[in-house]
């Protein structure tokens, strides 16, 4: 049937239906729920499949270590990945073995991805998992390792024969909750206790020179009295989600008269350039460890949905995620101090009044 001449072409949507329909021909059909859980014994060897790139995609992954940690605390975890910051993210979780890391985009780069697939072909895991509900290639990836037990999401997106599945929850949409739900249901636990929250393991170390390398920061800018609070700003997103300072600037202008108690501090990105004309004291860093030792010396953090708002969250600031396009059930920060400031067609003074309930 032809497409309707205002349906915009969906590269995307057509690349994976055709990657749905070349698994479904080489492995079969959807697998089904198990009912039989997993073994909570005898499990000292675990491959984590982790397709997405992004770093906000990298940073939800690590809930899930936490729990495989807590669940198996004497077993050794292995992750494939394609963000190219994995041994960054992952390196401080003591049970994290190796990082098999994978090209960021497509098969491009045949001998990154040869490297990657026989190095977490070597070992014999007990246990491996695709932590994706759609991602065709992570169903590969975990066919392709040799393992004992093989858990993933079920459904019609998702093809290739698994020892244990889980249907995907309509009613856990959060991409950092959703992979420590599959593990949970896979082993019969209470699926619906506290989740972990994102977390990079900054140690003291880190923390500290973060803590020195903010102070020189604000020191080009003495703080006004009443300013007892730091905190920090990314004005930079991709896409539909970026804003130009014709938002920003409104937003900011009402938030510093309604919490004259807090001073600003502008978070560079990767590009090297401030978004807001350098008018705040800022801080720029390509190093994701420091900026997360930066970040957890404010006392706050905004930003619109972002890799780097997951970075605050995972750095443990409180974290204001302003969600304008994409949505916040999947997206948005959680835990405690954490809050998604729902945004969608508000004017940029309304914003600021929802943060500055906030912080």
């Amino acid at each position: 049937m032809a497409r309707p001449p205002h349906e915009p072409f969906d590269l995307d949507h057509l690349r994976r239906r055709v990657a749905r329909g070349l698994m479904r021909m080489l492995f079969g059909a959807p697998a089904q729920p198990s009912g039989k859980p997993l073994p909570r014994q005898g499990i000292y060897r675990i491959l984590v499949c982790h397709i997405s790139h992004t770093l906000g995609n990298a940073l939800l992954l690590t809930p899930l270590i936490q729990e495989l940690q807590a669940t198996w605390p004497g077993a050794e975890i292995d992750i494939v990945t394609r963000s190219q910051a994995g041994g960054e993210l992952y390196g401080h979780y003591d049970r994290v073995s190796q990082v098999f890391q994978l090209p960021a985009h497509g098969f491009g780069h045949p001998r990154q991805w040869l490297r990657g697939l026989r190095g977490m072909r070597k070992a014999h895991y007990d246990l491996a998992i695709d932590v994706d509900p759609q991602s065709q290639t992570g169903r590969l990836l975990l066919l392709k390792a040799r393992a004992t037990w093989t858990l993933g999401f079920s459904g019609p997106k998702k093809s290739g024969s698994v020892t244990h599945a889980v249907e995907v929850p309509e009613h856990v949409q959060s991409k950092g909750q959703r992979p420590v739900y599959l593990l949970r249901q896979a082993l019969g636990a209470t699926a619906e206790a506290d989740y972990p929250v994102p977390d990079i393991l900054l140690d003291d170390a880190e923390r500290a020179r973060g803590r020195r390398v903010l102070d020189r920061v604000l020191a080009t800018a003495p703080a006004a009295a009443a300013q007892r609070k730091t905190i920090g700003v990314f004005a930079n997103a991709t896409g539909p989600k970026l804003l130009g300072t014709d938002w920003w600037n409104p937003l900011l202008a009402t938030l510093e008269q309604l919490r004259p108690d807090c001073r600003l501090v502008e978070i560079v990105p990767m590009n090297g350039r401030s978004m807001l004309d350098s008018r705040y004291p800022s801080y720029f860093s390509t190093d994701l460890r420091q900026l997360g030792g930066v970040l957890a010396s404010l006392d706050g953090y905004l930003s619109l949905d972002c890799g780097i708002m997951h970075l605050a969250c995972a750095s443990r600031v409180p974290t204001l995620g302003i969600f304008t396009t994409t949505r916040a059930d999947e997206w948005g920060p959680y835990g405690p101090g954490n809050h998604v400031i729902h945004a969608y067609g508000l004017a940029p003074e309304a914003v600021a009044r929802e943060l500055a309930k906030h912080l």
